[in-house]
């Protein structure tokens, strides 16, 4: 009798302990400043199809279906599940219950070129392997789709935007990309289009009849 109530009062304890780091966790988590370079979880319980990891971009911002561009850096973990909500809420009956957590936190020495003959580039969006990644210079824009995946189940192949900040103004240039048309030509930039420290490639989600 005496160890049945031993084992009892043990497996309480570790329910306790595990409970009280679990609080713990979420409220670090929701004291957390998102920073450029994160990579966030995002969920939406009302609909499954939107959940997905995201990266923050190096302007502060993510990019989420039917809530577009929402700024990230700056706020904390339940800040972001608020926009995000709002964003999302002509979308739905009601405010939609969206969760966010941090994945994995920015390097520790965030650098738009290695020093190496390498680059970071971002891949946002409909990737098979979205995030930061770290390729030789002269990449042109088909190999690095390439080298993140390829793309997603729901890319819009003929939408692919490549976004280049100035180093000087800061001022963002968008670029568009015809996957269909690697040539380029009437339809925008090409697929040998040699990308540049820092760019930012995003595959927007396909629309229901395109």
């Amino acid at each position: 009798m005496l160890l049945r109530l031993n084992k009892i009062f043990l497996t309480a304890t570790v329910m306790a302990v595990f409970l009280i780091m679990s609080v713990v966790s979420a409220t670090a988590q929701n004291n957390y400043v998102i920073r450029s370079g994160d990579t966030l979880q995002v969920e939406v319980l009302e609909d499954s199809s939107l959940n997905r990891s995201t990266l923050v971009l190096p302007d502060g911002s993510i990019s989420f279906p039917m809530a577009g561009t929402v700024q990230a850096q700056g706020k904390s973990v339940d800040q972001l599940r608020q926009s995000l909500s709002t964003a999302l809420a002509s979308n739905f009956a009601a405010a939609p219950n969206v969760y966010v957590s941090v994945a994995s936190l920015a390097a520790a020495q965030p650098s738009a070129s290695t020093g190496r003959g390498t680059m970071d580039v971002y891949a946002v969006g409909e990737f098979a392997a979205p995030g930061r990644k770290e390729v030789k210079r002269g990449t042109t824009l088909l190999q690095f789709i390439a080298e993140a995946g390829g793309l997603g189940t729901f890319a819009a192949d003929k939408r692919i935007e490549l976004h280049r900040t100035h180093s000087q103004t800061g001022k963002i240039t968008t670029y568009r990309f015809n996957y269909r048309v690697p040539a380029g030509g009437d339809s925008g930039i090409g697929g040998g289009t040699q990308l540049a420290p820092g760019d930012v490639v995003k595959i927007p989600q396909r629309k229901l009849f395109e």
